[in-house]
């Protein structure tokens, strides 16, 4: 069952003077060290860097209105990571206080599943975030 639906859309532009104005202190404080290093690996063309960090923002966004807190009330963006499965699915890794707010609107009985869709098309970045409440798995 669906327990939670978020989506954003950003213009990368935006993303991209964010960073000029504040550098270093505006990507730690948004960013993991897995999503920054995985921009950082694109970083023969800025644009895609850029584009990177805009469809990671986008999704912890996304991810905050399917947790139905916003950036607030203990949710923090690093509390919210985007994160690939071995197949290169991507979805998000989640502490800290959206940890617990998870956990908190997950049914007992049931696991929360974070299923995340991210694309860009310059000058946009887009994701979509839903979270489902699944069936714990019977020993």
């Amino acid at each position: 069952m669906i327990i939670g639906i978020g989506s954003d859309l950003i213009d990368i532009t935006r993303v991209a003077r964010v960073m000029e104005r504040h550098g270093e202190r505006f990507l730690d404080r948004i960013f993991t060290a897995a999503e920054r290093a995985k921009a950082e690996r694109r970083a023969k063309n800025e644009k895609m860097v850029v584009a990177t960090y805009a469809k990671r923002f986008a999704a912890k966004e996304a991810c905050s209105k399917a947790l139905g807190t916003g950036i607030r009330h203990g949710v923090w963006w690093r509390d919210m990571g985007v994160v690939n499965l071995p197949g290169g699915r991507p979805t998000m890794r989640l502490t800290g206080g959206a940890l617990a707010r998870l956990q908190a609107m997950t049914p007992e009985g049931f696991e929360a599943r974070i299923d995340l869709s991210i694309t860009d098309d310059w000058p946009l970045a887009q994701a979509f975030v839903i979270i489902s409440a699944v069936p714990l798995a019977k020993p």
